[in-house]
């Protein structure tokens, strides 16, 4: 009976999503709840345990996503602006920071008129680039090919002007070499990165867990207070955008293994092994006395 009705919610969220996707303009809750014949009160409950945002959030979240599409399509802001849905451009500018991380202007630029200084080294996981705003870390990535790193980053900030070698990141990105060579605790950097609510609430959580320590999914949504959000967290953790800074690799699968990580599962098994040690709990590769 139970799993019947958890059923039954769960294709009621689903058709709620589908009808705040389709609507023009961000329906009301009344109208949402309505549309799946739920009180809004209980509506709102439900949806937020569900998928761990509240339905605004969600809507905005939509919202905006229609809103990039249209600049990306190189309409002009306010055609962009209305065929998203916004009714005035001031809510625009109130929200255009947390999902844009910059204003729509500069975004339908790439990034034009912002400054990005990277620096990349070796470490022992390989190549590391780390890049900065001036106000904190906004990449750390690892990998095989300088190049690449390199490219990925100028790719994803197409029109940003960007500092090379900037020497003005080499204490950050040797406080990082020396925790991976095992010479230093885990350093808690400043970043700089743009996040819905949510995944905020759980990079920020993840920067709590003591080196050496490890999660399953469902643990830290409970810890989050979002019992219900595991695979909401999973992707927070898969969207992660500085490596080791946020440590997303504390995060593993209640089945067994390491599981993914963006720059390769034998790093994280690395990092992992790395941090049990250091911790003193460490018994060699494939232990599963690694995890919790």
């Amino acid at each position: 009976m139970k799993t019947s009705n958890n059923l039954h919610i769960t294709q009621k969220l689903i058709k709620a999503c589908r009808h705040i996707e389709k609507a023009e303009e961000i329906p009301t809750l009344a109208n949402v709840a309505q549309h799946v014949l739920l009180s809004p009160t209980h509506f709102q409950k439900i949806f937020t345990k569900a998928l761990g945002i509240s339905p605004r959030h969600y809507a905005d979240a939509v919202r905006f996503d229609r809103f990039r599409q249209q600049l990306k399509l190189r309409n002009n802001i306010s055609r962009a602006l209305y065929d998203a849905g916004f009714g005035a451009s001031s809510r625009l500018y109130e929200f255009a920071d947390r999902y844009l991380g910059m204003t729509p202007k500069v975004y339908q630029a790439k990034g034009s008129g912002s400054t990005i200084s990277y620096t990349i080294a070796d470490s022992p996981l390989g190549y590391l680039l780390l890049a900065a705003t001036p106000k904190g870390i906004c990449a750390v990535r690892l990998g095989n090919n300088k190049k690449q790193l390199e490219r990925e980053l100028k790719k994803e900030f197409a029109a940003a002007q960007f500092i090379s070698n900037d020497k003005n990141l080499n204490q950050w990105i040797q406080a990082l070499i020396d925790y991976l060579a095992g010479h230093k605790p885990w350093p808690l950097l400043p970043y700089d990165v743009r996040a819905t609510a949510f995944q905020r609430r759980v990079w920020n959580w993840l920067r709590t867990i003591p080196p050496g320590t490890t999660y399953h999914y469902a643990q830290a949504a409970k810890a989050i207070g979002q019992p219900t959000a595991a695979r909401a967290v999973a992707r927070a953790c898969a969207t992660n955008p500085v490596a080791l800074v946020i440590p997303c690799h504390r995060i593993v699968p209640k089945s067994g293994g390491v599981g993914g990580y963006r720059w390769n599962s034998n790093r994280k098994q690395k990092l992992l092994q790395l941090e049990a040690l250091k911790k003193g709990k460490g018994k060699g590769k494939g232990d599963s006395d690694l995890f919790v």
